[in-house]
């Protein structure tokens, strides 16, 4: 089975503090990289539009990113509702055959 890769974007709710998501966010990929299944985390936010960021992750398999829904950060971080979600790609490595 090959790793599942994940590339979404989000983007600061209305009202949301932007240097305080920016924190949280800090702290979520912090706890996120420590899980078993997680290969990749990270958040990078856009320079032409500072309220909206990108994740891209990497897991061993559907399972691990499930788990990772299901983790205390995780859970944390979105019962703030810092952010909303624009898309989300599920997204395999082309190995050219």
């Amino acid at each position: 089975m090959s790793k599942l890769w994940i590339s979404a974007g989000i983007e600061l709710q209305d009202g949301a503090d932007l240097s305080e998501t920016k924190t949280a966010l800090s702290q979520l990929v912090k706890e996120t990289v420590k899980e078993p299944g997680c290969i990749k985390f990270e958040i990078l936010q856009q320079q032409d539009k500072p309220q909206c960021f990108t994740l891209w992750e990497c897991w061993i398999n559907d399972d691990a990113l499930k788990a990772h829904f299901e983790a205390h950060h995780t859970l944390n971080y979105l019962s703030h509702d810092y952010t909303k979600v624009n898309y989300i790609e599920r997204l395999q490595l082309n190995s050219g055959s």
